[in-house]
């Protein structure tokens, strides 16, 4: 039996997940189309992607941009709606353009299409985990109301999906016990503080085993990304905090584990290639061909666990921190992490000194309880700001 065409929305197109989403939708022209493709600010490739994928809408989120890709699909001969600004995209996702949305917009910027999404009853690839970091319960309560499906981008979540009777059940109906996050350990695993005094953008962004944003390369290489991990597989499964844990496997070939009661770990392996996690959500609860190579056990080196170095990397401590004091506790440290890791990437923090960072606005703003989306995002604004203020008081 054919399937029907699944009409996609790539909300961030150009970036790594985006690239991986359209690389699988090429490889399926008859079960998928690409109708929505959006982008920040990189306005050629944006242009690019349209005229290879022909979509409904082409939008560009910033709206001086919106000119120069207008200019660029004429000259290419693509005849696509046109648009820019945020608002554009939230709109875009919550109309009868797409059927399934991958929200792959970085950071809290793609908050409102991602909750846009989940109140419309969309398919929701969620690969921006500040979304439900931010607003787990907010996005919860949207996805309820719009009676759609959410099925987790992130390796490690897509592997819990896997690896749960019925995706996302209830966990304690359901005989689990913990949910394992793997990490990679980053490119400076095993490092003491002292040998990361001096740390570079560069040598933060250069991760070991996957090609990814110099954002999320830098959560990955201070453990923050594993942090924000953690504070999705709450939201997403239910999990208390103490029913979550994180092991370092530098191979990255586990993505995550399920511990049952009975004594059994079910895990989910694969090459590390974020074309796996997406293909299945894209096709789920049917499996697809991916373009990712077969895992050849016998030709990989030992598979290795150890216990993450809180000390060092104090930056998955305090994401436990956040997700324990509740409230919009994990919104503050995500945006107050946001602010950091732009200063380090700018030259204008040390590495060592985005844990620090964080903590001070942590401890600044206490936690409030969860209102609104509004309320949300001024005390995002709030968090930034204290963030900022630290950050020139330092200099």
């Amino acid at each position: 039996m054919s399937q029907p065409l699944r009409k996609v929305a790539v909300l961030g197109a150009t970036g790594s997940i985006g690239g991986s989403t359209l690389d699988v939708i090429a490889r399926h022209p008859d079960r998928f189309r690409a109708t929505v493709l959006t982008a920040h600010s990189n306005v050629a490739a944006l242009a690019d992607l349209c005229t290879r994928f022909r979509p409904d809408l082409a939008v560009i989120a910033d709206p001086a941009l919106e000119g120069e890709l207008s200019r660029r699909l004429a000259a290419a001969g693509v005849r696509c709606d046109i648009a820019s600004g945020h608002d554009a995209i939230t709109q875009a996702v919550s109309g009868t353009l797409c059927d399934t949305v991958v929200a792959a917009i970085v950071g809290a910027a793609g908050l409102d299409s991602t909750l846009a999404a989940a109140r419309t009853g969309k398919r929701l690839l969620l690969a921006n985990k500040e979304s439900i970091v931010m607003a787990g319960a907010l996005l919860l309560e949207a996805l309820a109301t719009g009676g759609g499906e959410l099925i987790p981008v992130d390796s490690e979540h897509n592997a819990i999906f896997q690896c749960l009777p019925g995706g996302r059940p209830n966990l304690a109906a359901s005989g689990v016990r913990r949910l394992i996050l793997t990490a990679s350990g980053g490119p400076f695993r095993g490092r003491t503080r002292a040998e990361l005094a001096g740390v570079t953008p560069e040598q933060a962004c250069k991760h070991p085993n996957w090609v990814m944003g110099r954002k999320i390369s830098v959560d990955s290489a201070t453990l923050m990304n594993k942090g924000l991990e953690v504070i999705e597989a709450h939201h997403l499964f239910g999990a208390a905090p103490d029913a979550i844990d994180v092991l370092v496997h530098p191979q990255s070939l586990v993505h995550s584990l399920v511990e049952y009661v009975d004594g059994s770990v079910l895990a989910q392996l694969g090459n590390p290639d974020m074309r796996t996690a997406i293909a299945y959500a894209l096709a789920w609860p049917a499996r697809i061909e991916a373009g990712v190579a077969p895992l050849d056990l016998a030709a990989c080196a030992p598979l290795a666990f150890q216990q993450p170095d809180l000390d060092t990397f104090r930056c998955l401590a305090l994401a436990f921190q956040a997700l324990r004091a509740g409230g919009d506790a994990t919104a503050i440290l995500n945006a107050a992490n946001e602010v950091a890791v732009d200063a380090f990437l700018a030259g204008g923090l040390p590495f060592l000194g985005i844990a620090d960072l964080v903590e001070s606005v942590l401890t600044e703003l206490p936690a409030q309880a969860v209102v609104d989306v509004q309320t949300l995002n001024e005390r995002d604004r709030t968090a930034r700001e204290a963030a900022r203020r630290i950050l020139r008081n330092a200099c």
